[in-house]
């Protein structure tokens, strides 16, 4: 298997040097040259396998050769093994809604997934190469804290993780800045989350300075972050599909960034059997303009309650978009150029047709998402959190009842508890994790969301 830029100019990179590049050096993101299929007699024992079974069977597809087989079995189980649940993500059936429960790492969150496995491949990668790596990286709540607990205390790795002031939840902030291993540094920028996507983008692309200070990705530009995501939703079919003797289903994903779905749209490519991909967003619906519309244009954050969606630049939309163009790189890299000066990107009838048979979309405000969070208490007793009470009510609103609905999960309740209270008029149960969390040492430092000043702080405590 080898990869290559959605822009055309990096081509014919192994699995490793992919993950080790993240973003690639000509400002594409990188994607495997072929798409991997899974027939249905494997998609039929996946329901006897268990999750680290499953992800060894389609991350395996995607390193090929270049990986020790017992080696990359071995890193999977140990990235699993953090999880408090034997199932990792288990599905839960509520009221006729399938929740699949991504949130049972150890920060509580969906990203928790990918990054407990990336963290132990950086390791296992630059101790095979003997080299060293400063990873940087921007969080609009829950990547920041599941990159930190993906690589705290490891001997080989720094990681300089952007949040946006004031912008992530009380317990989101906390879970970053209590971990005070001296390979973490934690940056509140004065800006937005995009702001912190850009000076990534904008640090990763000054070649030098990325070679030089040894950059590592754990945002979902790396590769390897959507391909761990990518099990979860074979997972799911292979737990809802066997109940229910269906065989399609549809998937509802909350998300502000595209990585999320653009995992689930690679299963379906990949021969997952998915009738919908639903994509849910808050107020800050770019994504949904551009599935209903055709109308990819950048207008101001707005906070919600779901602060880890207040996000108006998607950085995984570039993936999707090669795909939509026909895999046409010059065309791509035209439209990317145009929207860098524009931020505003307009689709033709003909292509929001193509958008319209990948997805289906619905946003989903503020007042939406309380309804939506004290209804279904009321009605099962589950305890939504607000990205996830989006996802319900977009897969309630827009799936087939004909066909069984997965939401995911994509974090607990207790990191969102305002919204929760504000709900339904309790707070939600607390995991042990969370524990005192208030009263931890915590270390954080305030700077201004400048890529050169952010660079100068990394040089200056870089590996």
């Amino acid at each position: 298997m080898r990869y290559m830029s959605t822009r055309g100019q990096v081509r014919d990179l192994s699995f490793k040097d992919a993950v080790m590049m993240g973003l690639a050096n000509d400002g594409g993101l990188l994607l495997p040259e072929q798409i991997p299929a899974i027939d249905t007699t494997q998609l039929a024992a996946y329901q006897t396998m268990s999750y680290p079974q499953i992800a060894f069977d389609i991350i395996s597809r995607f390193t090929g050769d270049d990986f020790d087989q017992n080696d990359l079995r071995d890193l999977i189980e140990r990235s699993y093994a953090t999880f408090t649940h034997p199932e990792v993500t288990p599905v839960s059936q509520q009221d006729g809604v399938y929740i699949l429960e991504l949130f049972h790492g150890p920060t509580l969150a969906f990203k928790d997934v990918a990054l407990q496995f990336l963290g132990n491949l950086f390791e296992y990668l630059l101790e095979e190469r003997d080299e060293k790596m400063n990873i940087l990286g921007a969080t609009s709540g829950d990547t920041g804290s599941a990159a930190i607990y993906g690589v705290r205390g490891k001997d080989r790795i720094n990681i300089f993780i952007m949040h946006p002031d004031g912008k992530v939840s009380p317990i989101q902030k906390l879970q970053m800045t209590t971990v005070t291993d001296d390979n973490v540094f934690n940056l509140a920028i004065r800006g937005t989350f995009d702001d912190g996507q850009r000076i990534v983008k904008e640090t990763f692309n000054d070649l030098d300075f990325k070679a030089n200070y040894s950059l590592g990705a754990v945002n979902s530009i790396n590769w390897a972050r959507v391909l761990a995501q990518i099990v979860y939703y074979f997972y799911a079919y292979s737990r809802v599909q066997p109940e229910t003797g269906c065989e399609k289903i549809d998937f509802s994903v909350p998300t502000g960034n595209f990585g999320d779905i653009f995992a689930g749209y690679m299963a379906k490519r990949m021969g997952l059997p998915v009738d919908k991909l639903i994509l849910a967003t808050n107020e800050n619906n770019i994504l949904s303009r551009f599935v209903l519309n055709g109308d990819y244009s950048v207008g101001d954050v707005v906070e919600t309650l779901s602060p880890s969606m207040d996000i108006q630049i998607a950085s995984n939309f570039e993936r999707y978009l090669y795909y939509l163009l026909g895999e046409d790189s010059e065309s791509l890299y035209g439209l990317m150029e145009s929207f860098a000066t524009s931020k505003s990107l307009q689709f033709d009838g003909q292509l929001q047709a193509k958008v319209r048979e990948d997805f289906d979309s619905l946003t989903v405000d503020k007042a939406a998402t309380v309804d939506q969070i004290r209804d279904f208490h009321q009605r099962t007793g589950y305890v939504l959190d607000p990205h996830t009470a989006v996802g319900v009510r977009a897969g309630e609103r827009l799936s087939d009842p004909d066909v069984p609905v997965v939401c995911l999960a994509t974090a607990h309740p207790a990191k969102f508890g305002d919204a929760v209270q504000q709900a339904i008029g309790q707070d939600p149960e607390r995991p042990a994790s969370l524990d005192g969390i208030e009263q931890r040492d915590s270390r954080c430092e305030l700077i201004d969301a400048e890529t050169e000043k952010v660079k100068a702080y990394l040089a200056q405590r870089a590996r």
